[in-house]
């Protein structure tokens, strides 16, 4: 397994290894995202407008607990590839065991504090009544299952880095069955509401962690469990790779809380419903952004730290080219289609959500002319283990210009809001390309 995950990375040309590595991860990361677009669907069609505006309520906890592992599992695979571009395998073992034990530890510390905290968090957002309740039950019933499903995402990266790149497609397209299976199931047949919804997701999540582990567990992968040596460097490493996604995920996350206060204290509960119709159509977009830039990651870390810049330089070149042309489509399709687009999520018989939805929805679709530039050069940074670069352009997308653009743009009410995230990117996309222009002229002295 080692000699053909190596032949993968360091021989294969660089766009047969593109299409190799990203086609099946955009497809599994799609098939991840594709039951939260059903579970969507599902609430807004038939559990209704106060269970919609409740989840999107609680979702950004929920994604905050998930941060953290995230930039373990995320932190660590890039050592890990950059190790084994380097042939130092025990290394790279260490590293996996002692991540995977740090991200079960984390879990059970975020699950418990929002479990305990569900009805305050809920209540400083400004939810009352309904609302509330049903944001709190959303959110205790993600907090109980947090230690068997954090790791999902962390055991989808460890797959692809030994090679077993189609086996991670097939697990998120079961998984996003199950899933799928399990909210019919809960919702429909046994009319168990949000709360049957919450279940589904984390059920599946869970059944798929204990499935990801078994080649582990039994050894026929490249990477293996270890007697863990918890060294402070190790540690060091992974938080210093893992920043960018974790500050992206909570910072992110944070911003979104701000979005929701300033839509309720706008707009009232139909805003915060319209937002999480355009919440759910970024996440239409975006698996395909993240499959692209994530998927080709363990090969570009690999070949950064067996020392061959021209090949790392070829991949990023195919990244960036395929994440402009999906970014292309997205905006044409939003533009164009948006009443179509925003039905799936709003029941026609809600005129009012459904015309605000419309709206927004083309405000809100510019942002993907920008996005995917600062997005692939975040993506590259943390793939060649330079934290610093990819830390400053997440906290410069997720909360510094859209802080900034929520001042610039308040004069112009909600449409202000549906705009920030374009105005936002704009600035990014400059930073970025200033900063790869210096970070090629490096690579071309290495080469020399």
């Amino acid at each position: 397994m080692t000699k053909d995950t190596d032949l993968l990375y360091a021989q294969t040309p660089p766009v047969k290894l593109f299409f190799t590595a990203a086609v099946p991860g955009v497809i599994g990361m799609f098939a991840m995202s594709v039951y939260n677009i059903v579970e969507g669907i599902f609430v807004g069609q038939f559990i209704g407008g106060d269970a919609f505006a409740a989840m999107n309520l609680a979702m950004p906890f929920v994604f905050i607990t998930f941060a953290l592992s995230d930039m373990i599992g995320v932190g660590s695979s890039v050592p890990i590839s950059i190790a084994h571009g380097r042939q130092d395998k025990q290394y790279a073992n260490n590293i996996f065991t002692c991540s995977v034990l740090l991200i079960f530890l984390t879990a059970i510390v975020t699950g418990v504090l929002m479990f305990t905290l569900a009805p305050t968090l809920i209540r400083l957002m400004g939810a009352e009544d309904e609302v509330a309740r049903l944001a709190t039950l959303y959110l205790r019933i993600n907090a109980m299952m947090n230690p068997l499903t954090t790791l999902v995402f962390a055991m989808d990266n460890y797959l692809r880095i030994c090679g077993f790149v189609r086996g991670s497609m097939i697990l998120n397209l079961f998984m996003s069955a199950l899933q799928i299976c399990l909210l019919v199931v809960f919702v429909v047949f046994l009319d168990m509401g949000l709360a049957g919804s919450a279940l589904a997701i984390n059920l599946g999540m869970a059944i798929c962690t204990l499935i990801a582990m078994i080649p582990f567990i039994k050894g026929r992968a490249l990477l293996r469990f270890t007697k863990p040596r918890f060294e402070f460097s190790v540690l060091k490493k992974t938080v210093a790779c893992g920043s960018p996604t974790f500050l992206n995920n909570i910072a992110g996350r944070l911003f979104s809380l701000v979005m929701n206060v300033l839509l309720i204290r706008m707009g009232g509960t139909l805003a915060v419903s319209a937002f999480s119709v355009l919440m759910y159509c970024s996440d239409l977009v975006q698996p395909f952004l993240y499959g692209l830039c994530d998927s080709m990651q363990p090969s570009i870390g690999f070949n950064w730290g067996a020392g061959n810049y021209k090949r790392v330089k070829s991949l990023a070149k195919c990244v960036f080219a395929a994440t402009a042309a999906v970014s292309l489509v997205a905006v044409l399709l939003m533009l164009f289609f948006p009443l179509q687009i925003a039905s799936v999520f709003v029941n026609r018989s809600d005129t009012a959500l459904l015309e605000l939805s419309t709206h927004a929805l083309r405000l809100f679709s510019l942002e993907f002319f920008f996005w995917w530039f600062g997005y692939a050069a975040q993506s590259f940074y943390n793939a060649i283990e330079k934290p610093r670069q990819a830390t400053a352009l997440t906290l410069l997308t997720a909360i510094v210009f859209p802080l900034v653009m929520v001042a610039v743009l308040w004069p112009m009410g909600l449409d202000g809001l549906w705009l920030n995230q374009a105005a936002s990117y704009v600035p990014v996309a400059i930073v970025a390309f200033v900063m790869l222009r210096k970070t090629q002229k490096n690579m071309r002295s290495r080469m020399k």
